[in-house]
């Protein structure tokens, strides 16, 4: 069966339900699917039927799958199946509902720097992994890049990819897309890792600039470019791309591996210092001013881009033909001796004048101004010289280099010089120094205040002593010594005595509570509060029971007034002494008062109390209670009254 649109709605090899075409490309078409199976939806390539007969191109399918399936990475698409079936060949891999990056550029442009590191870091993640199992891509392209909804970039099409270092033409034409073709690729040479990192340095460039550094009419001129032309920096077609990324996009791009990156792991480490404003690294920034400044070689023909190199064949050797005429009589030498005399002499002052010229040219060429921001002052001298520049060195206090490196250019990296000019350099003398202030004795507000004027920061450490709080005990660096401004100086601060526990007295009477205060370490003060407690008792305490206070600290203590009310007994039906007992025992006073009673069951006891018993009264007040007393007799024999 053919793999074309009817395969739509069709279940493929048994488990793959075509929903919708995705695409199509030289080789295969792609289709959105649902695996019967596992119930999720992939992407299935099949190769078209055009090529499912072709053994070279079988073998270029199998390849995608075997190298793909065998890299498992967060950015490398997830291959989950391949067979044959229906006459051709398919792989069924991870569906990514999302479009390639070629997409994205041709419809949004050059995407924002930061975005464009970004991806770029990702592809090289992918490439790592690929590079470390000894997979080469081989066709490192936007097309070939599939961006997700959340910014996660997955590398596709391994179809060409080969394990290891291998030669990239098949049956004498080139294998890979032009615009994307790494120098050797394009004259058919065996490829390395180094191969895929050029190729990235021309999606980078896309995707800063939105467009590709080389273009032309036909694939072979716009190989003879990536073999000779030098494209010009990101910068000149969009200003903002800063001279460091312009940088790294020009090592990748050197037309040798030599010259390039060695690894995607080196490629990333410079766009992760770019990404965080740290500079690149010194063989970064010297491979880009070599690449820059060497002159644009002659363009090569087409014979040398498609045929391999071989061994030079030999000249034919000169036809010499007969000819009829008679010999032509033989002319005096003088007037060729005198010739070649004035031509060695007008050689001689030929050569003279071209030296002149030339001296002169030199002394005019412009160089680019090398990147020697964070090196050390040898090294920078060593580099401008190389260049064919005078380094001007100022030394200046910096605190953004250490001492004896560079922290400034005043030309900037790339920038054009003529040869021979002076550039200067600043060269950090380290961070501008401050005299430490005196501040032991003082508050800590004022030792503050006083470093913070003196361009330095201080670390205040609280520690217990005997000294007043608040007060500075000690400071390092010492009074006097010289540092860096806005080092920090530590000043120790007191806290206080240590604290101690602070013991429980409460119930107790105050003198003996004051007394164990005391004995503790305490100061003592008394407040006196209203409380239903005996009068001089120990109600409260602050701080309180068992927290820490320091030594010499007050601690103050509330002490009972006595209470303002007290129960009256009931002492009704008591005889008088035991009634009185009673109510003296409850601190109040008792009257006693009398009253006559015929009963002789009353006499003595007390018949009724004022205040009643059970009322409450003011301890102290006092009591009436009535005594009943036995009338004499009024009856009897009449002789008494």
């Amino acid at each position: 069966m053919a793999a074309t649109d009817t395969l739509i709605n069709t279940l493929f090899d048994g488990r793959y339900r075509i929903i919708r075409k995705l695409g199509t490309g030289g080789m295969a078409n792609v289709y959105l699917a649902e695996d019967q199976e596992l119930g999720r939806r992939v992407a299935i390539k099949i190769l078209n039927d055009r090529h499912a007969g072709d053994e070279q191109f079988v073998e270029r399918f199998r390849r995608e799958a075997k190298n793909a399936a065998g890299l498992s990475h967060p950015n490398i698409v997830s291959i989950y199946d391949r067979g044959e079936a229906e006459g051709t060949y398919y792989i069924a891999m991870e569906y990514l509902d999302g479009r390639s990056l070629k997409e994205l550029i041709v419809a949004r442009g050059p995407a924002p720097i930061p975005l464009s590191i970004d991806y770029a870091r990702q592809i090289l993640a992918a490439l790592r992994f690929a590079h470390r199992n000894g997979v080469v891509h081989r066709d490192i392209k936007p097309h070939n890049i599939m961006v997700g909804d959340e910014g996660r970039l997955k590398v596709t099409d391994f179809g060409i990819a080969r394990a290891g270092t291998s030669q990239m033409t098949e049956v004498g034409s080139i294998i890979g897309t032009a615009q994307y073709l790494s120098p050797e690729q394009a004259k058919g040479a065996p490829v390395d890792q180094t191969s895929d990192l050029y190729s990235l340095g021309i999606v980078l460039y896309e995707l800063l600039t939105g467009t590709v550094p080389f273009n032309g009419d036909t694939p072979v001129e716009i190989a003879m470019k990536h073999l000779s032309t030098v494209p010009p920096e990101p910068s000149t077609l969009r200003p903002e791309v800063p001279e460091d990324l312009d940088a790294i996009v020009v090592r990748a791009l050197g037309k040798t591996s030599e010259e390039r990156y060695g690894s995607a792991e080196e490629m990333d480490g410079d766009l992760a210092r770019v990404a965080r404003g740290a500079a690149i690294s010194p063989a970064t920034e010297e491979a880009a001013t070599q690449i820059l400044s060497r002159p644009t070689q002659p363009m090569p023909t087409a014979a040398t881009i498609l045929q391999p190199r071989g061994p030079q064949g030999y000249a034919q050797p000169p036809v010499y033909y007969d000819y009829d005429e008679e010999p032509v009589r033989r002319r005096p030498i003088w007037p060729w001796l005198l010739a070649l005399v004035f031509l060695a002499l007008a050689g001689l002052a030929g050569w003279f004048a071209w030296t002149q010229v030339q001296d002169q040219l030199n002394a005019n060429k412009v160089v680019r101004m090398p990147y020697v921001v964070g090196d050390r002052e040898s090294l920078a001298v060593q580099k401008i010289d190389n260049a064919g520049l005078k380094a001007i060195v100022e030394r200046h206090p910096s605190t953004s280099q250490p001492v004896g490196f560079v922290y400034r250019q005043v030309q900037r990296y790339g920038e054009k010089v003529n040869k021979g000019n002076p550039v200067t350099i600043l060269v950090s003398l380290g961070a501008p120094k401050a005299t430490v202030p005196d501040v032991v004795g003082k508050s800590s507000a004022d030792a503050v205040a006083t470093l913070a004027n003196a361009n330095l920061k201080a670390n205040v450490v609280k520690l217990t002593s005997d000294k007043p709080v608040d007060t500075v005990l000690g400071q390092d660096p010492h009074a006097g010594d010289r540092i860096p401004q806005g080092a920090t100086v530590r000043i120790n601060i007191s806290s206080g005595p240590q604290p101690i526990a602070v013991p429980p007295v409460i119930n107790e009477p105050y003198d003996q509570a004051a007394s164990e205060l005391q004995a503790a370490g305490f100061a003592v003060a008394r407040k006196d509060v209203d409380s239903n407690e005996p009068a001089g008792t120990v109600v409260g305490q602050f701080p309180a029971a068992n927290t820490s206070a320091a030594k010499n600290s007050r601690v103050t203590l509330s002490v009972s007034k006595g209470p303002t009310t007290s129960g009256v007994p009931d002492v009704t039906s008591q005889d008088e002494p035991t009634a009185i007992d009673e109510l003296k025992a409850a601190h109040f006073k008792v009257v006693v008062v009398r009253q006559d009673t015929t009963d002789p069951g009353a006499d003595g006891i007390v018949l009724s109390q004022d205040p009643p018993g059970n009322s409450q009264a003011k301890p102290g007040s006092t009591v009436t209670i009535v005594v009943g007393r036995l009338a004499a007799s009024t009856t009897g024999d009449g002789n008494n009254p």
